[in-house]
């Protein structure tokens, strides 16, 4: 396993092996401590650290390590200024925002504040997203999920588009 420093060409390399990916159902314990699977702790400890920054979104959490959150915070100020009415979107994104590190039996805690603007209450679906993962309500994973079985067709010119079909 990879420990050592490296060139950056090297550490591309590594970050591309080790990504968010696949999903996983949880459950909250009472305090709202979330288990983060092993293969996603294996990717913050290898390439990232163990602290993530979570946040609200559309339909769901994000959660993000440290570097991911600073380069999408940086494009809020660079590019997200640029868009008219991006105000708002910037608004309730940062809003949300909270720093959560992993604790010695792989689990954050999430804010309860976060955790009822969602229905997070007990089950939950970790979703890797290859850069960073979601948090959804199960129930709200469900119907996510259908919706997106069902529109697969609107997928198609883009897949296309990036020579996946």
């Amino acid at each position: 396993m990879w420990r050592g420093r490296s060139s950056v060409g090297d550490v591309k390399e590594r970050v591309a092996e080790l990504r968010f990916r696949s999903r996983s159902e949880h459950t909250l314990d009472a305090k709202g401590r979330l288990n983060i699977p092993s293969r996603f702790r294996e990717v913050l400890r290898e390439v990232y650290t163990e602290t993530l920054i979570v946040t609200n979104w559309q339909k769901s959490l994000k959660a993000f390590p440290v570097p991911e959150w600073e380069r999408l915070e940086e494009k809020l100020l660079t590019e997200g200024r640029q868009q008219p009415g991006f105000g708002d979107f910037v608004r309730y994104v940062i809003s949300g925002v909270t720093e959560c590190t992993l604790d010695r039996q792989g689990r954050i805690l999430v804010p309860g504040s976060l955790r009822s603007e969602f229905g997070i209450d007990k089950e939950v679906v970790l979703n890797g997203m290859l850069d960073h993962f979601e948090i959804w309500d199960k129930g709200a994973w469900q119907l996510e999920t259908r919706r997106a079985r069902e529109n697969f067709k609107d997928f198609e010119q883009g897949l296309s588009s990036l020579g996946i079909l």
